[in-house]
């Protein structure tokens, strides 16, 4: 991903995209709250059809205008939605869920319908939120196309904006250059899909990796998994008994993809049992890169609802069945510790006990453990495709705003290392400023600790520090550097 950013750069021209990236957002939730102030009810719904397709519109603007107005993740807000409306059916909820992620995966394109309306026989903005929902199911490939239909009639466009058989989207290239031949008058790029201060915290030169990293953020990962207690090739048999089609990965023998269907995991024995659980692909090249030994002492300092925690238990007992490795986990926050503690039940791993972070000092004692696992709060940029609003909610603040706090936390999470010890640092960040810079930060401080060479799971690099993009695996992008302390 290259060197870090130009302090002078940074100040010279960033600052300058933070208040152009404000303005932006508040000129956007401007233009959607004064769609919302435009009732529906003077448009003619002729069809009951048409009818839902207006009920659909207006249920999906009120969603995204919430997430971009509160800046909530969006998750949370259409859980809490059908949560409280329950009148909606499988096909109703279907509908407004993969619409609303959808207009965040292609609002760097979306968007310009705010601001375009003169050239795009847009007349208002009601028309313009038809446009974009048009657009977006044609860029998804939705199948709903009575409610497509619908949508394209409100809109006001002369095309039809229906793809010819022959013309699949099936690139974010392909996407680009058929809009643009939609709408000859509005530029668009495949950079446009990711906010300019990415390009500049996350910056890649090559063109090709550049599109391949827009292609990535752009598509919708597979749901990895991770089988314990289980041969992988059982797991998938029992599976396939549900119907549901897994493969297993060719890099870590206990890795499984359940392809991109939704999966009720609670009607599944297998999770029910403790035998599978959820957990990215990139995420889990931390536990693999941690390697710990049967009966080594592990700390997962920031240790959240525990995946990588389970993960690096599972590969204790891996090796053996009787390890007698131990793990203290600890967090700020006591729900996911509470979560943890069930996960843990669940797979029936001992072992596994919970210190909280009460003060400043350490929860833990010093010089103790074999193994120290930093997994950092960051940006979560190499999340995007998971959570394609935080792209839009997010400024650049939330990358330049974290590394001081990562560095007080590794630097804290060092002393619980004993000598010859490891120290694993990780995030899910692609910028260097919080991964390789904060590393460095560290060990500039730490004479005491030296960084080790590792393998690249999916590349084959040996390295000292190891950056997971999101296209080398179809995964979720990582970053994790393995140190020892002499």
């Amino acid at each position: 991903m290259g060197d870090a950013l130009n302090t002078s750069h940074t100040d010279s021209t960033l600052h300058s995209r933070i208040g152009s990236t404000a303005d932006d957002h508040l000129s956007i939730v401007t233009f959607l709250n004064e769609i919302k102030a435009t009732s529906f009810a003077a448009l003619t719904a002729e069809t009951q059809v048409q009818k839902r397709a207006l009920s659909y519109a207006n249920t999906i603007l009120h969603l995204f205008t919430q997430v971009m107005e509160k800046k909530q993740p969006a998750d949370r807000v259409v859980g809490e939605y059908f949560r409280v409306n329950k009148k909606h059916g499988s096909k109703d909820r279907r509908v407004i869920r993969e619409s609303l992620f959808a207009l965040f995966r292609w609002w760097g394109w979306l968007n310009k319908f705010s601001t375009h309306t003169g050239t795009c026989t847009v007349n208002t903005g009601t028309q313009s939120w038809f446009t974009m929902l048009t657009l977006n199911a044609r860029l998804e490939s939705h199948s709903w196309e009575p409610f497509i239909a619908a949508w394209t009639g409100f809109s006001g466009q002369k095309q039809a904006l229906i793809l010819d058989a022959d013309t699949p989207l099936e690139t974010v290239s392909a996407k680009c250059d058929w809009l643009a031949s939609q709408f000859p008058a509005i530029s668009f790029t495949t950079d446009d899909l990711v906010p300019e201060w990415f390009w500049q915290t996350c910056p890649i030169q090559d063109a090709e990796q550049r599109l391949a990293m827009v292609q990535a953020l752009s598509s919708r990962p597979p749901i990895w998994a991770r089988v314990q207690n289980i041969a992988t090739n059982e797991a998938i048999a029992k599976l396939a008994k549900l119907d549901i089609t897994a493969t297993a990965s060719e890099y870590f023998s206990d890795s499984i993809s359940l392809g991109h269907k939704s999966i009720n995991l609670n009607g599944m024995s297998l999770y029910r049992e403790g035998e599978l659980e959820i957990q990215d692909l990139g995420s889990q090249v931390v536990g693999q890169i941690c390697n710990p030994s049967p009966n080594d002492n592990w700390w997962d300092t920031c240790s959240g609802a525990g995946g990588k925690s389970l993960q690096l238990r599972s590969l204790m007992l891996a090796k053996d069945k009787q390890a007698r490795g131990t793990i203290i986990v600890s967090d700020v926050r006591r729900k996911p510790l509470e979560e943890l503690a069930k996960r843990a039940k669940r797979a029936g791993f001992k072992g596994i006990t919970a210190s909280p972070w009460k003060s400043d000092d350490l929860p833990v004692p010093h010089n103790h453990f074999d193994g120290v696992l930093v997994d950092a709060p960051c940006s979560c940029t190499g999340t995007w495709r998971r959570n394609p609003d935080m792209r839009w909610i997010d400024g650049i603040e939330a990358v330049q705003d974290k590394p001081d706090l990562q560095l007080d936390i590794i630097s804290r999470s060092s002393q619980a290392v004993k000598i010859g010890g490891t120290l694993v640092y990780a995030t899910c960040s692609l910028s260097p400023l919080e991964n390789e810079d904060v590393v460095n930060a560290f060990l500039a401080k730490h004479a005491d600790f030296t960084l080790v060479v590792t393998r690249h799971p999916f590349t084959g690099v040996e390295a000292c520090m190891h950056l997971v993009l999101p296209y080398q695996a179809d995964t979720d992008g990582m970053f994790v550097a393995r140190m020892k302390r002499k």
